[in-house]
């Protein structure tokens, strides 16, 4: 009787297990389910991505102010080069004193008859 019972609880409980495991399984291959993971999945992938392009990006910017450093030491060129004054233009023109006036007689007015 008591192997019976042991028996019977043990089918029981395997039933219930893969009864269980089955659903669980199912569940996972739904379309929601596997919408969700490769976008998850691709939020991984696109971050891992990012951490390798900038330090990528860290590495070369390191290294091109290293080897500017040694051409400018191999080149003798100073830290401070003598550049020539920045030339300065005017923004706006003064339209009280304008440089240039056009005297000509010449209209440059495109609606008016000819």
């Amino acid at each position: 009787m008591f192997r019976r019972t042991f028996w019977f609880t043990t089918g029981v409980a395997a039933g219930v297990w893969a009864t269980t495991k089955v659903n669980r399984k199912l569940k996972q291959l739904t379309p929601e389910s596997l919408a969700a993971t490769a976008a998850n999945k691709a939020l991984e992938t696109g971050a891992r991505v990012k951490d390798r392009a900038v330090g990528f990006a860290l590495d070369v910017r390191d290294n091109m102010a290293r080897r500017e450093a040694e051409l400018e030491d191999a080149l003798g060129i100073g830290d401070d080069p003598e550049l020539p004054a920045p030339r300065r233009y005017t923004a706006i023109e003064n339209r009280t004193h304008p440089k240039y006036l056009d005297s000509s007689t010449y209209s440059h007015n495109r609606n008016e008859d000819h």
